[in-house]
């Protein structure tokens, strides 16, 4: 005859083992409560069910049924459906955030991630060896020190052409201090969120970038120029102190926020059905509040260490514009860009003969002179023939597609040999 076949956990052994010492007299009912992690109130009813029912008295009841705290399995499946539908690439506390706002379904972030490992929308990451970096406490003060950085990206998933974000990260709190969608990453991309972010919160201590060319003169021992940038120039005016650092670790909060973007923004975007820069703008400041709201930290003090903006938008203007040094002619000249510009005035002509210029190139391409910060009349003179320009490799694919044109509908070139109405000719 067999005897009957009992399964027991490695847990409900030990209690057995315990137990049994117990009703033998060999231990105590408070060194058994310590052994076991329980009150002597709780062993005296292990021992009471040892001794009515024996070693099956000590399994657990539960084994082999369902638990009291599973899902319920019509929210369970509902969910399952908007995770294939609409969140398939999206990451566990990601889709448990949207499934809560805009679905009015409530999990918890374990249970999302659960269910989509279960249906194969999410593998967990296998963790990496940290790498170790010399730590730097955060700044005390909002507004000290704000990291500064662009990022090209697919940001509208293909619905419309690749473009930057200019992004700007407190380094005191974390916070998404400004963002910014421009169609390439230039100085004067950099001029419109600095004046944005101004308008705002004021002027700043410090900004940290990279070393780009667009904050710093990367060029050693320059025989032209200032020194500075333009961008340096601009915040030298404004007095905000411009720190480069030396490697991407060293600004790792602005790295890492723009990791974040590029999940959550995307997927943000997507949602609310923007394709363009225009109302990616637009969303912006909702999407600064909803990250902060997450993600910021508090501060070590409280004291905020932006200055009040006390220039006009006349001198920002300028200030946020590109400036050259010129030397007028003898005939009351200069060129800027091909173009040479003749100076108007009713002072005697040897007054500005040999004077230094500033000239100065709005976003919009509007020209001013200014001599001694006092701007002078002028005329186009004569515009020159284009030259070969000089075009940075990252700005190649924007120069070639804002020159280049499709034919039009009627051009002869849809009805050549090789085309018929617009259509290419079957050789077979």
């Amino acid at each position: 005859m067999k005897k009957d076949m009992l399964t027991m956990s490695k847990k409900e052994l030990t209690r057995l083992e315990i137990i049994q010492k117990l009703t033998e007299k060999r231990l105590k009912q408070r060194e058994a409560a310590e052994i076991l992690g329980l009150s002597t109130r709780q062993v005296r009813r292990l021992v009471r069910s040892y001794t009515q029912a024996g070693a099956v008295g000590l399994i657990s009841k539960r084994r082999g049924r369902p638990s009291n705290n599973q899902l319920d399995a019509q929210l369970k499946r509902k969910a399952i459906e908007l995770l294939h539908s609409q969140y398939a690439d999206f990451g566990p506390t990601l889709a448990c955030e949207k499934l809560e706002e805009r679905e009015g379904v409530k999990l918890s972030r374990e249970s999302v991630r659960q269910i989509m490992m279960a249906e194969g929308l999410w593998k967990p990451h296998r963790r990496q060896r940290a790498r170790i970096h010399q730590m730097r406490r955060r700044r005390a003060c909002l507004g000290e020190l704000v990291q500064i950085d662009g990022s090209p990206h697919d940001w509208f998933e293909g619905r419309s052409p690749n473009c930057n974000v200019i992004a700007f990260v407190d380094d005191a709190s974390g916070r998404l201090m400004e963002l910014l969608f421009t169609p390439e990453e230039t100085t004067f991309s950099y001029f419109a969120a600095v004046r944005q972010y101004l308008s705002r919160c004021g002027l700043p201590k410090a900004f940290y970038s990279d070393k780009n060319s667009i904050f710093r003169v990367n060029v050693k021992n320059a025989l032209s120029g200032s020194g500075m940038s333009q961008f340096g120039r601009a915040m030298h005016q404004l007095d905000i102190e411009i720190i480069c650092a030396n490697t991407p670790q060293a600004k790792g909060r602005i790295e890492r926020a723009f990791q974040t973007l590029q999940d959550r923004l995307v997927k943000e975007l997507r949602l609310n059905h923007i394709s363009d820069i225009d109302s990616a703008n637009q969303f912006a400041p909702i999407f600064i509040d909803d990250y902060n709201y997450r993600f910021a930290v508090q501060p070590r003090s409280n004291h905020d260490a932006h200055r009040p903006l006390l220039f006009s938008p006349r001198q920002l203007d300028l200030i946020f514009s590109y400036q050259v040094y010129r030397t007028i002619s003898k005939n009351l000249t200069l060129q800027y860009k091909n173009v040479v510009y003749q100076i108007q005035t009713s002072r005697p002509s040897y007054a500005l003969r040999k004077a230094q210029v500033t000239v100065c190139e709005a976003s919009q391409g509007n020209i001013s002179i200014l001599y001694k910060g006092k701007p002078l009349a002028y005329s186009v003179f004569h515009r020159q023939q284009r030259q070969a320009e000089v075009v940075q490799s990252k700005h190649i694919h924007t120069h070639l597609d804002n020159k280049s044109h499709p034919p039009a509908a009627d051009h002869p070139w849809r009805n050549y040999g090789h085309r018929l109405n617009g259509k290419p000719i079957s050789k077979n």
